[in-house]
């Protein structure tokens, strides 16, 4: 029978800490917020070096700069990543050292997580494709990791998968009606305005403006029948996509009272003066 060694222990350990501290698992853990903090705070830096690379004067006179800073996120980024994969066994959920990372990598947060690091990776293995170079514009699904870390964020995943069915109809309906007066605004205003309304393809341009209720004005019918279809259209659209605000609203209404329950269950176990434990 195989004993654990000193050695195997400590690491076991230091498995479980460093598991404890990733996924936050006590919300008073001092280390995990610090940790939590941090890389929140790198996200949102490279959220701003990403749109600062796009000035002209800045993105050419700091170019190394922001170069040393994305190396720097990146191996910030793949070290918590490989910590995450290593310790995921820590949860009886993927506790088999194969089968159980090979299940926790394709979880919605660590693809996110490896989306965010792989663009780099890319060009580093085929130097040659200089097209892959354009998937650095990967860098902007960063702004997705911050669903890691933000409760609201979590909350609103939640929301949308609670409410997918009804979303799911909702826009259906919309594409419905979106195809539907593309092709009567094609009809009616071809002959007037062949340029305008080539196709319904091109057409569908005006069909979103208006059932947007945007109307940005470059596209707009001339004929009788064309007017009175967009006076429509605008109407409709301002109910329509009414719906999906509606849903999401009713989504969060239902999330915030099935919280209260468990906020109430939580704080009546710490003492709310000192914070600790109630025996």
């Amino acid at each position: 029978m195989h004993h654990p060694s000193a050695k195997d222990a400590m690491i076991d350990r230091l498995k479980v800490r460093i598991y404890q501290i990733l996924e936050r698992t006590d919300i008073r853990d001092t280390a995990s917020q610090i940790v939590d903090l941090f890389i929140w705070t790198l996200i949102a830096l490279n959220l701003i070096a990403f749109t600062l690379e796009t000035v002209d004067p800045i993105g050419c006179q700091y170019k190394r700069y922001f170069i040393i800073f994305e190396e720097v996120s990146i191996v910030v980024f793949s070290v918590e990543y490989i910590l995450r994969l290593w310790t995921c066994t820590v949860n009886t959920d993927y506790k088999h050292s194969i089968r159980g990372r090979l299940r926790f990598m394709f979880t919605p947060l660590m693809l996110i997580d490896l989306i965010a690091i792989f663009p780099f990776y890319l060009p580093l293995l085929f130097p040659d494709l200089r097209f892959l170079r354009s998937l650095r514009l990967f860098r902007f699904f960063r702004i997705l990791k911050l669903s890691r870390y933000s409760a609201s964020l979590r909350t609103l995943g939640r929301v949308i998968r609670s409410k997918k069915e009804e979303l799911i109809i909702t826009f259906f309906i919309l594409f419905i009606l979106l195809f539907c007066s593309s092709s009567l605004i094609y009809f009616a205003e071809h002959e007037a305005q062949a340029e305008e309304f080539p196709n319904i393809p091109m057409s569908m341009w005006w069909s979103v403006i208006t059932l947007t209720t945007v109307g940005y004005g470059d596209v707009y019918p001339v004929t009788l029948i064309g007017k009175l279809l967009g006076a429509m259209l605008a109407v409709l659209g301002i109910g329509l996509f009414a719906l999906p605000a509606g849903i999401l609203a009713s989504g969060f209404s239902e999330e915030l009272q099935a919280r209260r329950p468990i906020q109430r269950k939580r704080t009546s176990k710490f003492c709310p003066h000192c914070g600790k434990p109630i025996h």
